[in-house]
Parts: structure tokens; sequence; C-alpha cells
């Protein structure tokens, strides 16, 4: 009798352990994408990759981000404010603050109408590891295509 109850015992200890708990999940959306950059959105969070030519770690190009919420349709405004750049005359950088980072949306101006770049210029806030990095140029129809618009 007395292994009887062990053994329900032991059956009843692992069973309450073993159960599976079934997590919600956000799709995770690719929005558009331009060369080896694009913006993916998770739920109500924006995150932008860029491939950076300049890093403060002297680390050749790779693929950095930063990220956003989307609170008050703050994805449509960064969009906008990036295009209303290349149409300012003259052409003057452009400094946001995120929640985790600054950027400076860099514009560089060409000979060549609508030949206008920018670049993204992104700076860590926190001063324990601040890090920055400048993406590739970007022109206004690449702009286009990274929002999907």
């Amino acid at each position: 009798m007395k292994k009887i109850i062990t053994v329900a015992i032991l059956f009843f200890s692992f069973v309450s352990f073993a159960q599976i708990k079934v997590l919600e999940t956000v799709p995770v959306e690719k929005l558009g994408k331009v060369n080896n950059n694009y913006i993916q959105k998770i739920g109500d969070e924006y995150t932008v990759y860029y491939t950076s030519i300049q890093n403060d770690d002297d680390e050749s190009s790779s693929l950095r981000k930063f990220t956003f919420k989307n609170v008050n349709n703050d994805y449509a405004s960064l969009y906008n404010i990036i295009m209303n750049g290349f149409t300012a005359s003259p052409l003057y950088d452009i400094k946001l603050e995120l929640p985790n980072n600054y950027i400076w949306l860099h514009y560089t101006g060409s000979v060549i109408p609508d030949k206008a770049t920018v670049q993204f210029m992104v700076s860590n806030k926190d001063a324990s590891s601040a890090t920055s990095s400048v993406s590739e140029p970007f022109v206004k129809d690449q702009i286009n295509k990274l929002f999907q618009k």
C-alpha cells in the first residue's frame, strides 16, 4: 500500500510540474527592404535595421538597429520627417530623440536633381555603453521602398 501511495505522489508531482502553457505570440512582420536594410514590426514596436558603414568600435560594416513604439503614429511621422528633409532648402541635419537613442538624419545634396541622400547617424543614450554608427546613404526612392510607401 505504501508503494502505491508513493508512486501516486510521484506521479502527481511530475504531472503538476509538466504543465504546458500556451503563450500568446505576436506576429513578426517584415516591412520594406533595401539591400540588407529593412524595417521589422512586432506588435506596435518598429525596429529599423541598417548596415553601418562607420562604427565607433572600428568594426567593418555590420547590421545595427534602432527601435521605437508606434505611440502617436510615430512610424508615419518618422517617414514624413525623413521625406520632408529631402525637400528642405538648404539641406540640413535633423536630430531626433528615441527612448534609447539619438538619431541624426544627415542629408547631402547633389548637383543632379532628386539625388539627395540621407544617412542615419545613431548614437546610444546610455553613457556606459555609448556607441555610434552611420548608415549607408539612401536616396528618396529607397526610403519609400524601406517604409513601403
